[in-house]
């Protein structure tokens, strides 16, 4: 039987569409390997038209960013009827929002950190919530325009209201929660391992500290305790299900065991397109569980459908 065509969305026009084109050659290329038909798709405004002329049997998203993962592309393939990867037009545009994710995973019973949404003028020189506390753009992804707000600073970070700011009017204003930075991948039902994340010269897990060569280190499995590991994986798994995410996602973790080891475990968000990289983590997670890079992108293909 001939494998399937596979139309790897890769590039676009976000932020992230440097690391896009990384993880959509490193999975083209291992797709190739698998004995897939694979077909580049450098994604432009004009994709619905590229794609009904392709017509191919599966899409591979590895897009980021907005268009890619806010449940845009997911509204295009679902017009079209391609089956596709990872999560549908809801679950894509709820994770993407990152309040309304929030919303729904404290009523599932996850813990969060407080937080407010604020337009970005409207702060002004009083701080909107006692620091330390970080600000963030509600729909971003990659850490792109984060700012962490220490407890000395006396006013609220200047660039928020200057016109080198590029992420949107509306903010979120996040207590900042001390600790590790730890990660846990879902694939299909099943919680992978979990690793901790340590930034190398980086305050915390950047943009750079994510793609840059040496810019973080990975602990895979985290050395916490066995208590720790297992319920950040029911946690991991509680978000994907709750947001109803399909395929493969990602969950980021604070843990604060500065004072026990019983500290102050909060979820920050769930990823429903991590990056496929080489220093990317869900590759990197699956493997220790036992899937090669192949195997977890067959998997993918193989998942993969409409109405997610």
């Amino acid at each position: 039987m001939a494998k399937k065509h596979v139309a790897v969305l890769l590039g676009g026009f976000s932020s992230e569409r440097p690391v896009s084109l990384s993880s959509g050659k490193a999975c083209a290329d291992a797709l190739e390997g698998e004995g897939y038909r694979v077909t580049r798709v450098d994604v432009g405004r004009d994709l619905g038209r590229v794609l009904a002329e392709l017509r191919p049997d599966v899409a591979f998203n590895a897009l980021h960013g907005p268009f890619g993962e806010d449940g845009k592309v997911q509204g295009i393939l679902e017009y079209l009827e391609i089956p596709y990867t990872h999560s549908g037009v809801l679950a894509s545009a709820l994770a993407m929002d990152k309040e309304k994710a929030k919303l729904v995973a404290r009523a599932s019973g996850i813990p969060v950190a407080e937080s407010k949404i604020r337009n970005r003028f409207e702060i002004g020189s009083r701080h909107p919530m006692k620091p330390p506390y970080v600000v963030k753009p509600v729909n971003e992804g990659s850490s792109f325009g984060v700012v962490i707000v220490k407890a000395d600073q006396p006013h609220p970070p200047q660039i928020i209201q200057s016109d080198d700011w590029k992420y949107g009017d509306v903010v979120m204003i996040e207590r900042f929660v001390h600790g590790r930075e730890l990660t846990c991948a879902v694939m299909g039902d099943v919680a992978l391992g979990v690793t901790e994340i340590v930034p190398v010269g980086h305050s915390f897990y950047d943009y750079d500290a994510k793609y840059a060569a040496g810019g973080s280190k990975h602990e895979c499995p985290a050395k916490i305790s066995p208590n720790i590991y297992q319920k950040i994986q029911t946690l991991a798994l509680k978000a994907h299900q709750a947001i109803g995410c399909r395929g493969v996602t990602r969950s980021d973790f604070r843990y604060d065991d500065r004072h026990s080891d019983n500290g102050e475990l909060i979820w920050l968000e769930v990823n429903t397109q991590p990056g496929m990289t080489p220093t990317s983590l869900v590759p990197e997670l699956a493997a220790h569980a036992g899937h090669g890079f192949g195997e977890l992108l067959r998997w993918m293909v193989e998942d993969a459908s409409c109405l997610r």
